[in-house]
């Protein structure tokens, strides 16, 4: 009943996200016109983070639920991490290079939907000229951080 249980939070959540995003950059609030429809893409649907590496099985117990918006100005790199919660997002503006410490690299472009790695050590960067704006969506639970930093790892 559990597993069943954590499925239709996952399903919740993946379909809630994608909806809010895709629902207020579509949806329009003309009162005026009749006509007007609320349209829907799924982004990503996977059970593989961006690596192609299986994600792990849920937690047991309470989940927390944690959207972050971050802004990456452009030339800045994110330090060295890993989180050790799933976690999935939207680029919705600029490119995003994601790079493993074994030197595999994602690029995620704007409006493209990315599914992080899990306790695998990687950084983000911002190639571009304009800032990344991401929207990252945590299947946490209550006091587990949603990433850890590696400063012992020194940029390049």
């Amino acid at each position: 009943m559990k597993k069943i249980m954590n499925w239709v939070i996952a399903a919740t959540l993946i379909c809630g996200a994608t909806t809010f995003l895709t629902g207020c950059k579509e949806a329009k609030t003309n009162e005026s016109s009749a006509a007007q429809t609320v349209s829907s893409e799924e982004l990503i649907r996977t059970s593989q983070s961006w690596d192609g590496v299986e994600l792990p099985d849920y937690f047991e117990g309470r989940p927390e639920l944690v959207a972050v918006k971050y802004v990456f100005p452009a030339g800045q790199k994110l330090g060295w991490h890993h989180h050790p919660v799933m976690n999935y997002g939207v680029l919705v503006q600029g490119e995003l290079t994601i790079i493993g410490q074994d030197g595999k690299e994602k690029v995620v472009h704007e409006g493209e939907a990315v599914v992080e790695m899990v306790n695998t050590i990687h950084h983000g960067e911002n190639r571009g000229t304009k800032p990344v704006i991401l929207y990252m969506f945590y299947l946490s639970q209550d006091s587990l951080p949603l990433a850890v930093q590696h400063p012992e790892i020194p940029l390049e």
